[in-house]
């Protein structure tokens, strides 16, 4: 071996070969270890934070931001060993980085809409949020995009940028919801009879909270219906089965007492004309008898110009 290294060094180019040559055995070495180190400090400052108390949406997301910062570096001092000049290395990063940050805009605005929902919170891992029209539950958030588990168990992935640009509602921020039925019933029909089934219906569900108590108010006197608003909390977990039961038993509770729930509806009135020659149709019962076309009942009222 130490003959093998002296015959390299007794030539230009077997020198040059054995400095380059252990300059990028030093770089990977530096490479290796050094990535191994940096996954020990992200794993070390996730459980800092874990330990901290801190959301665990946050925790994973520093933990990521820790490693590649780390990672960039060790890169950097990579290239230095090789023997990179530090200063041609930065201005070339620094021309690569304003192209790429051009190329990459819409990556690079995940990135930013990533930190500002670890900072701001709107929503934790577990919550079940509706955004840009799809409603899950938060699985993960990552750097680039937040995953939701929807209600079909399947997975939605939401870029970050469309989450901070667009409404986000949270469903899950306490312990309960509140279930909103509107049901329109006829105006000829009782309000107080309808009022109490319907307050009946919820107390008689156990998964109805008492407080606050369920109420059930007049919405609004509509073309064809009064809209009653049918309001009560149920917590989290029974929030989808008790509106759609509930649903149910005020329809037959409804039915059961006679009051009418309105649906569109439009009357057509046929008119026949007697051509000439036709014998004219007798009239109905307590009607009157349709007109011929000659009739002067078909006559304008006024001049049409």
């Amino acid at each position: 071996m130490d003959s093998w290294i002296k015959t390299l060094q007794g030539s230009e180019w077997g020198a040059i070969a054995l400095t380059w040559g252990l300059r990028l055995l030093a770089a990977l070495l530096l490479l290796l270890i050094g990535l191994r180190v940096a996954k020990w400090v992200a794993a070390l400052v996730e459980r800092a934070l874990t330990r901290a108390q801190l959301e665990s949406t946050a925790v994973q997301f520093l933990r990521k931001a820790v490693y590649v910062i780390l990672a960039v570096v060790l890169g950097l001092a990579a290239l230095q060993t090789i023997g990179v000049p530090m200063t041609s290395m930065l201005a070339v990063l620094g021309a690569a980085g304003l192209a790429i940050g051009l190329a990459l805009k819409d990556s690079l605005s995940n990135i930013a809409s990533g930190v500002m929902l670890v900072t701001l919170k709107p929503f934790r891992v577990g919550n079940i949020v509706t955004i840009a029209g799809e409603t899950g539950q938060v699985e993960a958030v990552s750097i680039f995009q937040t995953t939701l588990r929807g209600a079909d168990n399947q997975t939605i992935v939401l870029p970050n940028s469309l989450i901070t640009s667009d409404s986000i509602i949270n469903l899950t921020p306490d312990v309960m919801r509140r279930i909103e039925l509107v049901v329109g019933i006829g105006y000829q029909d009782d309000i107080g009879v309808a009022r109490a089934a319907a307050l009946r219906e919820m107390q008689d569900d156990r998964r109805i909270l008492a407080k606050p108590a369920p109420n059930v108010l007049v919405y609004a006197l509509a073309d064809n219906s009064v809209n009653l608003g049918i309001r009560c909390h149920v917590g989290n977990d029974d929030y989808f089965v008790t509106k759609c039961e509930l649903t149910e038993r005020i329809k037959q509770a409804f039915d059961r007492l006679g009051i009418s729930i309105p649906f569109p509806q439009r009357d057509v009135h046929v008119y026949h004309h007697a051509s000439e020659g036709e014998p004219a149709l007798q009239p109905a019962a307590g009607g009157l008898a349709p007109a011929r076309l000659e009739d002067r009942r078909h006559e304008p009222s006024g001049d049409p110009e």
